[in-house]
């Protein structure tokens, strides 16, 4: 696919964290700025873990910031979430090699991840972040719960554990259950939110809770885009084993995400990264 990539050390402040800036060979115009952040379960993970989402996100023609905030997710819930908003209220000020002052600002996060994407767009909303124009989650771990058709049925025990003591963790003793930041699949107030664009898979365990989330997002009078795709979801860190489902999707996912960018007024690729 020919993406280009480097690593950086960015400021978030509070503390530093390494970040990698993925730029496939085209651009959109103006690029879309992208914080994409990797899944884990809130109890590991890596950059290369969310290889497979910011390289598809890179070859729909943004430029993407992927950081490792994995230390922050083994604290309790907010941790990981102010860590993640301190990158983006102040995304343009970080990357001015890679921003174009018309480029739109998105939120994007697989897993783990996207829950914490979820909860950043939700801040971005209340605290009248205007320079973020969307959000897009893939296979996000939005409720607590653990109790949908979707997961008692795809999960397999092992990952089913981990996933719990993950929450567990990021929910910790400050009432992180009922904060609306920490499990948006419990917000009553969904109204005001960025166009959203939202990725499951037929035999995803977050498929339920991602649908629900969809469809009271558009209750809430929010765009929303949501697509199930076929099979496993070749995105999660838990599937990278495996090729074999990601090799079918990851052309299809790319549509999509160029796409939504574009619907957010970004023209088509024509810029080459020299």
């Amino acid at each position: 696919m020919g993406e280009q990539f480097k690593v950086e050390t960015m400021q978030t402040g509070q503390g530093s964290c390494t970040a990698r800036v993925y730029r496939g060979e085209t651009l959109l115009n103006p690029p879309p700025i992208v914080l994409h952040l990797h899944g884990g379960s809130f109890v590991g993970g890596t950059i290369a873990a969310g290889e497979r989402v910011a390289e598809a996100l890179a070859a729909a023609g943004a430029v993407v910031i992927s950081p490792e905030y994995s230390a922050a997710c083994l604290n309790p819930f907010p941790a990981a979430l102010d860590v993640a908003y301190a990158m983006l209220s102040s995304m343009r000020a970080r990357c001015p090699q890679f921003a174009h002052k018309k480029s739109s600002l998105f939120v994007a996060g697989e897993e783990a991840g996207g829950n914490v994407a979820a909860g950043a767009a939700l801040m971005a909303r209340d605290q009248y972040l205007t320079d973020l124009k969307g959000q897009i989650l893939l296979s996000p771990m939005l409720d607590p719960c653990l109790a949908t058709a979707s997961f008692r049925q795809y999960c397999p025990q092992s990952s089913a554990q981990s996933i719990a003591d993950g929450w567990q963790r990021y929910l910790g003793q400050n009432g992180g259950f009922t904060h609306p930041y920490a499990a948006p699949a419990h917000c009553t107030r969904l109204a005001g939110l960025v166009p959203s664009l939202i990725v499951t898979s037929e035999e995803c365990p977050m498929r339920d809770e991602a649908e629900a989330y969809a469809e009271r997002l558009r209750k809430a009078g929010v765009a929303v885009e949501s697509h199930v795709l076929p099979g496993r979801a070749g995105w999660l860190p838990q599937n990278a084993g495996t090729g074999e489902s990601w090799s079918a999707q990851q052309k299809e996912i790319t549509g999509i995400f160029a796409r939504f960018f574009q619907k957010a007024g970004a023209k088509p690729a024509e810029m080459t990264v020299r």
